[in-house]
């Protein structure tokens, strides 16, 4: 009798998948505020928009931390007849679930820029580079632990890799997947 395997999902090309939207949403909508003279003009808006990236990118970087800490140091090896989801795949998911909310958050940055121009661009920027850092950080540690941090697709859901249903990663090693530790697309 065959044993049935799981389907398995990488946590940082999940982390990673919304940070290239973001990123350019946001400097897309700094740009076009930009234009905008805004009620506090764009001197105040730019001082406020770097800011806001910064804490941005801060928070995005540091919330959740311990939860992959957590999860990380009690994963599992990954099953023979696991199947691992290619990153492309993984990336497209994402963006499809949140097509969405990336659009309201690209028109919320550029109607902001009528008050506050450039601010609110920026700081959708500084949460995509927030998600580049953190994505980069779980590399360095897939890296240092030779394991590639894996979680099944039906608990990461829609993109959401330390949310509530996650019970445990799994492991594999570097090799595995077509992705480098960090997310990245594997170079052949």
């Amino acid at each position: 009798m065959g044993r049935a395997g799981q389907s398995l999902v990488r946590v940082a090309v999940v982390v990673r998948a919304g940070a290239a939207p973001l990123w350019w949403l946001g400097v897309l909508a700094a740009g076009i505020g930009f234009l905008i003279p805004g009620l506090t003009g764009r001197r105040v808006g730019g001082y406020a928009g770097a800011a806001l990236f910064l804490v941005c990118a801060a928070v995005v970087v540091l919330v959740r931390r311990r939860r992959y800490t957590g999860w990380a140091d009690a994963a599992t090896r990954a099953g023979k007849f696991d199947f691992l989801q290619d990153r492309a795949v993984t990336v497209r998911n994402w963006r499809r679930a949140h097509r969405w909310w990336l659009l309201g958050a690209f028109l919320a940055a550029v109607a902001c820029s009528f008050a506050v121009p450039i601010a609110v661009g920026l700081a959708l920027a500084g949460a995509g580079a927030g998600l580049w850092l953190k994505a980069g950080w779980l590399g360095r540690r897939e890296e240092r632990d030779e394991a590639l941090l894996w979680v099944r697709t039906d608990w990461a859901g829609e993109g959401r890799p330390v949310g509530a249903q996650v019970k445990g990663y799994r492991t594999t090693g570097l090799g595995a997947g077509d992705a480098v530790p960090g997310g990245a697309r594997r170079r052949r």
